[in-house]
C-alpha cells in the first residue's frame, strides 16, 4: 500500500523562508558588485584628476626642476592608481 506524506506547513515555511533568504543574499551580492565597481571607477577619476591638476600647477610655476619632479610624482601617482584599481576590480568581479 502506497503511503502518503502530509506536507508539513511548518517544513514548507522553512523551506520557503531558506529559499528567499538565498534570494535576497543573490540580490545583495550583486549589489554589493555594483557599488564596489562604481567606488572603484569613482576613485581611480578622483586619484587621476588630483595628479594632473598637481602636475599642471607644478608646470605653471615655470621651474623646471619643480615641474620634473612633480610629472615624475604624477606619473608614480597614476601607475599606482590604475594598478590598485586593476587588481581590485579582478577581485571584486
Amino acid at each position: 500500500m502506497a503511503t502518503q506524506t502530509k506536507s508539513n506547513p511548518i517544513t514548507e515555511s522553512v523551506e520557503h523562508a531558506a529559499e528567499r533568504v538565498a534570494e535576497l543574499n543573490e540580490k545583495a551580492v550583486a549589489n554589493s558588485r555594483k557599488a564596489g565597481a562604481a567606488y572603484l571607477d569613482t576613485y581611480e577619476k578622483t586619484v587621476l584628476s588630483l595628479a594632473d591638476s598637481y602636475e599642471k600647477a607644478a608646470g605653471a610655476t615655470k621651474v623646471d626642476w619643480l615641474a620634473s619632479v612633480a610629472t615624475a610624482q604624477a606619473d608614480l601617482t597614476r601607475e599606482l592608481t590604475k594598478a590598485y584599481t586593476s587588481a581590485a576590480r579582478e577581485f571584486v568581479s
